[in-house]
């Protein structure tokens, strides 16, 4: 008797854990917004640079003009894209730590103190920032990984390089162009 009482019960567990359960509310999948994709902004030199490496601290020295020469003896000029790129905004954010108004107060300042602030060459297009970066010797400019070639070399940020986890100058990456 015992054990068809065990046996009736572990029957009814059995079929009540394989039928549906009519008083549970079925909840939607849960959708997970589009992973963002991120690509790296890489800095780059002339190819004859022996720089290879610098510390996030030394990029803000050299974009502020607190430092202006290579340990090579060139003078540090800078290329960078015109304001309110994605790569502007990138190195605005992390490298100067400013907004736009307190970099235009920090550079009028520089220039009312009578220091010759080292304000970086505006280009229009990433390819003019390679060709200003390989025809001046002591040439700094940022551009997209994606925008980087054999002709400019790129200098590690931290030990990094801008596919490498952890790089610190991150940025949205293009979206593919729809074909018509």
């Amino acid at each position: 008797m015992k054990a068809a009482g065990v046996l009736i019960l572990l029957v009814t567990m059995v079929f009540s854990a394989a039928l549906p359960d009519s008083t549970a509310v079925r909840q939607p999948p849960v959708k997970h917004p589009p992973r963002v994709p991120w690509e790296g902004l890489a800095i780059v030199v002339n190819p004859n640079n022996p720089t290879t490496d610098l510390t996030l601290p030394q990029l803000r020295a050299m974009l502020l003009g607190e430092r202006r020469w290579w340990a090579h003896q060139h003078r540090i000029v800078l290329a960078g894209m015109r304001r309110n790129t994605p790569e502007w905004q990138t190195v605005r954010r992390v490298i100067y730590k400013m907004n736009r108004r307190e970099l235009d107060h920090y550079y009028l300042y520089q220039s009312f103190k009578g220091e010759n602030p080292n304000v970086p060459t505006t280009m229009e297009a990433p390819a003019n920032v390679k060709k200003f970066v390989i025809n001046t010797p002591g040439a700094l400019g940022y551009l997209r990984a994606s925008d980087v070639d054999d002709s400019v070399k790129v200098v590690r940020i931290n030990g990094l390089l801008p596919g490498d986890d952890g790089y610190p100058l991150r940025l949205r990456a293009r979206l593919p162009k729809q074909s018509p």
